[in-house]
């Protein structure tokens, strides 16, 4: 785990109602390990309030390549990479399944330049949900003060 994984982590803890499972093994087949076809996922984030999982992924690569590459190789298994985290995770059907990416906030167009054809796809279930995009400037402790993740009004008490 690098550091920003780290500082991520706290991030998505910080919510009350998420849970979080650092390098998640996503295997497509179960019990084995085929080349394009299981992926560590840098953290699963379980938001019980929105029946959400997020497959969270942090980078602060300037090309945005490696996770491009993942999210596109995600989208081209998403059926089958759903099934494999229900089945492996215990995830209802009920509950919806998205990636979520942590990355500085001066690379947000090199990604979205790389993974535009998501951004069109349509949304019938067999494509994945374009990514959620926070930068990783924002996650930082002394943005959010509270244990519910959200910024407070501090009066000023002179």
């Amino acid at each position: 785990m690098d550091y920003f994984q780290g500082v991520v982590t706290e991030y998505l803890v910080a919510d009350r109602a998420c849970y979080v499972n650092t390098e998640l093994l996503i295997q497509l087949d179960s019990g084995e390990y085929g080349k394009g076809r299981h992926w560590y996922c840098d953290a699963a984030a379980v938001n019980f309030a929105e029946s959400t999982l997020y497959l969270c992924e942090v980078t602060y690569s300037k090309t945005m390549s490696g996770l491009a590459k993942r999210l596109l190789a995600w989208n081209e298994h998403w059926p089958e990479l759903k099934a494999a985290i229900r089945r492996d995770c215990g995830i209802p059907e009920s509950w919806q399944i998205k990636p979520w990416a942590f990355i500085p906030e001066t690379y947000h167009a090199a990604l979205k330049a790389k993974i535009r054809t998501l951004e069109s796809a349509e949304n019938d279930g067999s494509s994945m949900p374009f990514p959620k995009v926070t930068y990783l400037e924002d996650v930082v402790p002394w943005k959010y003060v509270t244990w519910d993740r959200k910024v407070s009004e501090l009066e000023d008490e002179t």
